[in-house]
């Protein structure tokens, strides 16, 4: 099992992996025209795509 420092890290970077997606598809998806609610339905469809194995890999 990881120590907690790293097990700490690891949610770190997952965490900011999730918002930057997010803010991305958000911002996509309203320059597109999409209402409010579209856009969120993006921006969580973009972070359920995230690829969470790349990103521990990068660690």
């Amino acid at each position: 099992m990881k120590s907690t420092s790293e097990q700490l890290v690891l949610a770190e970077q997952i965490r900011n992996a999730c918002i930057k997606v997010a803010r991305e598809g958000f911002m996509d998806a309203s320059m597109s025209g999409l209402c409010t609610e579209g856009a969120m339905e993006a921006a969580i469809s973009a972070m359920q795509s995230l690829d969470i194995e790349k990103i521990i890999e990068e660690i």
